[in-house]
């Protein structure tokens, strides 16, 4: 391969089949219905600055790989956020303030799923708090506080900035706007998610009457994952193969569609896809993901620097694309599958295969960015 022969061997850690596969749309849409999907693409495309996100074609890669055509859904051009959850969490803000300026609002975040709430809040004039760990870098911090956000650092990881989150506004009678759902909070969760749906819409329009056979859906807490589940369910015609991609130290999709329930994963080391560096599933996406994906895969970090570097280089394709860290993992499994002969013939992986992947972030952290394609 001209673009991947390079002495460098590409890695994954894990693959595994989904024994209680059985994609149901009728099930799935009763975990986030068309309703609630239909209702956020009526708002949010009436958002000022809304327009529909490209889908590039991966031309360069799919020769390489013998494919039909790969399609990169780029949410770099997600609004100014440069993320696709800019479609989430202001959303929900939207949702639950309806025009009560009183509220304010509060989340904890790896990024950018608080920049989102906070963009939220600054348009309908709301307080914000944000809750963030102390492994979260402080250009994601001060992206925060530019929106108008207070941001409130706290020692530990995610789910320690999650806790102390839900304390101080338990304590202050804020309201919480969080990606992540848990008993007696599912509500405000299914907002974010019907705003992710977005995205399979545009897709939905995109593709040009082309069938998509496969899908890799990236997955910390499976909120994104269980959003274009939903998407899939309620706007393509045809099912395909969905395969979900995760950190190798935080696997916990992967763990938990072994097992059939719920696993939390003792993160021992935080992975370069900070967004996916997740212990648990939550609870709304897990009801839609523990049937309806056929493939879970894992990998270590290794490849995510030279994977930005790629795209960015218009290797891959014929622009240059801005991915961030999580927008890598998806783009790494489809090379990965593709070099692993059986691998790739028992997923129907040829020349007939189109491959959606989510590019789900830019440069989010532009010093981030900067040091991993510098590498």
């Amino acid at each position: 391969m001209t673009i991947l022969s390079n002495g460098h061997q590409w890695k994954y850690s894990e693959f595994t089949y989904n024994k209680n596969y059985s994609f149901n749309k009728k099930n799935i849409l009763k975990s986030l219905s068309s309703n609630e999907i239909d209702n956020a693409y009526k708002s949010i495309s009436k958002w000022e600055g809304y327009i529909p996100t490209p889908l590039i074609l991966l031309n360069k890669l799919s020769k390489e790989l013998n494919l039909k055509n790969i399609f990169y859904k780029d949410e770099h051009k997600r609004f100014d956020l440069k993320s696709f959850k800019a479609l989430g969490g202001a959303y929900a803000v939207e949702k639950i303030t309806k025009g009560n300026r009183d509220i304010v609002v509060s989340t904890a975040t790896a990024g950018n799923h608080g920049r989102s709430v906070a963009w939220g809040a600054k348009r309908l004039g709301l307080k914000c708090k944000i809750f963030i760990s102390e492994f979260v870098s402080d250009a994601r911090g001060e992206a925060m506080s530019k929106l108008g956000a207070d941001v409130i650092k706290v020692k530990g990881n995610y789910e320690k900035s999650l806790i102390e989150c839900i304390r101080q506004s338990t304590e202050n009678n804020w309201q919480i706007v969080q990606d992540v759902a848990w008993k007696d909070y599912m509500v405000i969760p299914k907002f974010t998610m019907a705003g992710y749906t977005v995205m399979m819409k545009e897709i939905a329009d995109q593709i040009n009457n082309e069938k998509i056979s496969h899908i890799i859906l990236q997955a910390g807490v499976g909120g994104m994952a269980g959003a274009m589940v939903a998407g899939v369910a309620r706007y393509l015609k045809n099912l395909p193969e969905i395969i979900v991609v995760e950190p190798d130290s935080a696997a916990c999709v992967m763990e938990s569609i072994k097992t059939g329930k719920i696993e939390k994963i003792d993160i021992k080391r935080e992975s370069l896809m900070g967004g996916m560096s997740c212990g648990e599933v939550s609870l709304v996406p897990w009801e839609i993901l523990k049937n309806s994906i056929k493939h879970c895969i894992s990998l270590p970090d290794d490849d995510i620097a030279k994977t930005m570097k790629l795209l960015g280089n218009a290797s891959f394709s014929d622009e240059k694309i801005i991915a961030g860290e999580n927008s890598a993992p998806g783009v790494i499994s489809l090379i990965t599958i593709c070099e692993d002969e059986k691998l790739k013939e028992s997923l129907k992986l040829n020349k007939d295969s189109n491959i959606l992947l989510i590019g789900c972030e830019g440069d989010t952290d532009q010093a981030m960015y900067q040091k991993l394609i510098n590498q």
